[in-house]
């Protein structure tokens, strides 16, 4: 990573600067990742951008990426009230069938918990 990507993902006012370099750099990016989303997570307000990155970095590696996609994720939980992102990443993470999963990723995800109580209140009992 250039000083010249730094200076630029310092200045990135919302995030799709940091989700562009990763996706543009991503044989080269892992290094620079933690930088990479230390800078989304001071742009990205709603976590729209931590969201595609984390479905992102899971399509194209989840083992090797999985500490980055759960940091992401945590950060899009915080981030989205308005709940529009948070469904995403259950089918994009968890797969389509994640609701007839949902009592045994509740009890080794706490990522996965914290989002299905947020998005079905009254189904979840963990």
């Amino acid at each position: 990573m250039t000083e010249q990507d730094k200076k630029a993902l310092l200045a990135d006012p919302d995030g799709l600067k940091a989700y562009e370099y990763i996706a543009n750099n991503i044989d080269t990016v892992l290094p620079d990742l933690d930088f990479v989303i230390d800078c989304m997570a001071k742009a990205d307000a709603s976590g729209q951008f931590m969201a595609s990155a984390a479905r992102y970095l899971h399509a194209i590696d989840a083992d090797a990426f999985a500490p980055y996609i759960q940091r992401l994720v945590a950060q899009v939980i915080d981030r989205d009230r308005e709940r529009r992102y948070l469904s995403d990443i259950l089918q994009g993470i968890y797969g389509p069938d994640y609701e007839q999963r949902a009592t045994e990723l509740s009890a080794t995800d706490d990522n996965f918990r914290r989002i299905y109580k947020r998005l079905f209140p009254s189904v979840s009992s963990f």
